[in-house]
């Protein structure tokens, strides 16, 4: 081999190592600053709902409640709006919209989270508060069982509107994924589907999704991780408030929000009480990630 080759290999060896070097030493400097917090309040610290600075007792259980409540809220949201952008993209859409419309739809990806934040707290929430959460609470409100996520206050900040400002932000990040993947489909395939008499909801039905499924759920996945780090623009929306509330209008905490909003003023056992959640919120990428590829390699497995 080459000595300009040996050199090549090498220092790619070197840059896929130091990533390896950097996530082993985030956790390691995560695990020894929470380690104060998990000696005193134990595995409790996961489930505990209460969060007091001045006694220092400190619970994770909202922050984490909060976290995965407005990330699933903005999937849940995005997901289907994201799908149809690039449906219309790469089959409907005429040629001289698809560039522009596609351009409109990334730039949406480069406006700074804190933007979101102060639109949706200035211009969301008013809006929120006046027409939809009184429209939400007169129809499924009224409902049994779920009718209680639907409940009063209605303030306009709260989870809901996080999960909402979550949900625009994340919709360019998916949207880009698949229209990129679902273009990657061979246009033999979707002509030969065509010229058996399928219609376009039926060539997107049975030959893009299961051709491009593995692609879908790894933009998916690339959204959701968006949406389960989100620091300024939750915090805007979100209320602040400690504790765990039935209904989804009522201010709540993520994780994200809970550090950004107390780590200058923390010290001592608050500061590890914060570094435990930042460990916390790894671990729950980190699960996120792992699911992510179990369903990759399932798909993979069945396709072969």
């Amino acid at each position: 081999m080459p000595w300009m080759d040996k050199t090549f290999k090498g220092l790619t060896f070197l840059n896929a190592l130091l990533v390896l070097v950097v996530i082993v030493a985030i956790i390691g400097s995560l695990i020894f600053s929470a380690s104060d917090t998990f000696s005193t309040q134990g595995a409790a610290f996961l489930w505990k709902e209460v969060w007091d600075p001045v006694s220092n007792e400190y619970g994770a259980l909202g922050p984490i409640i909060g976290t995965l409540l407005t990330a699933g809220i903005a999937i849940v949201l995005a997901l289907p709006v994201s799908f149809g952008i690039a449906i219309f993209l790469t089959e409907l859409s005429p040629r001289w919209l698809r560039r522009p419309l596609g351009t409109a739809i990334e730039l949406l990806a480069a406006i700074p989270s804190i933007i979101y934040g102060m639109w949706g707290l200035f211009v969301l929430a008013p809006l929120f508060a006046k027409y939809v959460q009184p429209l939400l609470i007169a129809t499924i409100g009224q409902l049994p069982v779920i009718g209680k996520l639907f409940a009063a206050p209605v303030l306009g900040v709260g989870v809901f509107t996080a999960g909402v400002v979550l949900a625009i932000m994340i919709v360019p990040f998916i949207t880009a994924v698949l229209r990129d993947v679902f273009e990657l489909v061979p246009p033999m395939l979707k002509e030969s589907a065509y010229g058996l008499g399928g219609t376009t909801w039926e060539v997107v039905r049975n030959v893009v999704i299961p051709y491009t499924r593995i692609g879908a759920v790894g933009g998916t996945i690339l959204g959701l991780g968006r949406a389960l780090g989100e620091t300024m623009a939750v915090t805007f929306v979100i209320g602040n408030a400690h504790g765990i509330q039935a209904s989804l209008f009522a201010p709540g905490n993520s994780i994200a929000s809970t550090i950004a909003n107390e780590f200058a003023e923390a010290s001592d056992q608050h500061l590890s009480a914060l570094l435990a959640l930042a460990l916390v919120l790894f671990l729950i990428t980190t699960l996120v990630l792992a699911f992510a590829k179990l369903l990759l390699s399932r798909f993979e497995t069945h396709k072969n």
